[in-house]
């Protein structure tokens, strides 16, 4: 929608295929239906989001900023507003504002809308391009795939631009799971599903030590493992990681160290477990630690620190103390993989963008054939930042592949 809009304002006239029956179905459904449509944060910041090939939207973004993206929206009749980590919602806090905003961009008269087309492949012919859809064939001087990823099939998501892509020599990076939980086969997790954490820090190693990322924030325990919005920050890191040192997961051997307590150091948690036993010093260890501890995770974090939980608190010694305290600024857990592609919130993976001019979009094999949003080997964190790459790269896109001719 925004390389069809920002084609049509740059003069061309322009042929939107979609198939959905309406466009911006997946949209509809992001930021649990409020739609986190971008991230007010200043430029650095926001690069600093980005985990796969950053540099390559440098271009992208100062030609379509977050700053012009709400400014388009508020001009469309979308008020906007800033929330905690400058993520930017909607007012009305519903999508559906945000997806007809961006329809209502398409009512240019030099736009012409297709919905309920699926396109099969996408040709060179000459000096133009033919796109076959199975029944009917449209010829045009240039043509922009923006179809998105391979995760929420339901959504119509499904991947169709990378063997379009493949099948015009370029290459595609293997699709993971970005933005997606954790598999653990650790077995106090699946004990603690349900229970959510606030304030704790994880660090991520592999087998040899090595640090692949950090992050503070929420976390939830599930069936299968853990999630939130830590984790999932946390599984863009690691999968890039591993992709780039051509790692499997089996192979990296990777640990999740949670520290319940990072506001604390060794010293003061210390000071803080003395208290506490001494307040409660009658009690069984179990409920000596009420004030410091969900009820679940008490009874996992004692069994890992080889402290029975009926033990008396006056009981407890200095060695079991200081035992208990490392075990709350580290309670290690396997993680063994993530949950599918399907489950992702993004795709990553995708077209390589040594390929593909970042300034215009255009790919370097073939002239008048553009890409934009998530078919590209780019994506980002949580935050809003993985729409504001899809807006940018689409008007980058439109505005390069405007040229003079219609499409028949």
């Amino acid at each position: 929608m925004m390389a069809a809009a920002a084609a049509a304002d740059a003069g061309a006239e322009v042929l939107l295929l979609e198939k959905n029956s309406r466009p911006g179905r997946k949209i509809g459904i992001t930021g649990k239906g409020r739609c986190n449509v971008t991230n007010a944060a200043a430029p650095q910041e926001f690069m600093d989001n980005i985990v796969s090939n950053p540099r390559f939207l440098y271009s992208a973004f100062q030609g379509f900023s977050n700053q012009d993206l709400m400014d388009l929206l508020e001009k469309q009749g979308v008020p906007l507003k800033v929330e905690r980590g400058e993520r930017v919602f909607p007012v009305s806090d519903k999508a559906r504002d945000v997806v007809d905003a961006l329809v209502g961009l398409l009512r240019h008269p030099r736009i012409r809308l297709r919905t309920g087309v699926t396109v099969r492949e996408v040709v060179p012919d000459g000096k133009r391009w033919l796109v076959k859809t199975g029944e009917e064939s449209f010829w045009g001087q240039s043509v922009v795939i923006a179809t998105g990823g391979a995760s929420y099939s339901a959504t119509g998501s499904t991947g169709d631009g990378y063997p379009m892509a493949k099948a015009l020599g370029h290459t595609v990076h293997p699709l993971r799971p970005g933005l997606v939980p954790f598999v653990s086969d650790t077995p106090w997790v699946r004990e603690l599903k349900g229970l959510s954490l606030k304030n704790v820090e994880i660090r991520i190693t592999t087998r040899e030590g090595q640090e692949i990322t950090r992050g503070f924030g929420e976390m939830l325990f599930t069936h299968f493992g853990v999630s939130g919005p830590i984790i999932l920050s946390a599984s863009s890191r690691v999968q890039y990681a591993l992709e780039k040192k051509q790692r499997s997961w089996k192979d990296a051997g990777l640990t999740l160290h949670l520290n319940l307590k990072p506001a604390l150091s060794p010293e003061q948690l210390d000071r803080r477990l003395l208290r506490d036993f001494e307040q409660y010093r009658d009690r069984i260890m179990e409920h000596a630690m009420k004030d410091l501890l969900p009820r679940r995770l008490i009874a996992v974090v004692l069994a890992e620190s080889g402290i029975a939980s009926d033990l008396r608190a006056q009981s407890l010694s200095r060695v079991q103390r200081q035992r208990l305290g490392a075990k709350l600024h580290d309670l290690s857990m396997s993680i063994t993989g993530t949950r599918p592609l399907e489950e992702a919130i993004i795709t990553m993976g995708g077209v390589d963008t040594i390929q593909v001019n970042p300034k215009t979009m255009e790919s370097k094999r073939h002239p008048g054939l553009y890409f934009a949003g998530e078919i590209l080997d780019v994506d980002a964190l949580t935050g809003g930042f993985n729409l504001q790459i899809a807006f940018s790269t689409g008007a980058a896109a439109g505005r390069a592949s405007a040229q003079t001719g219609r499409w028949e």
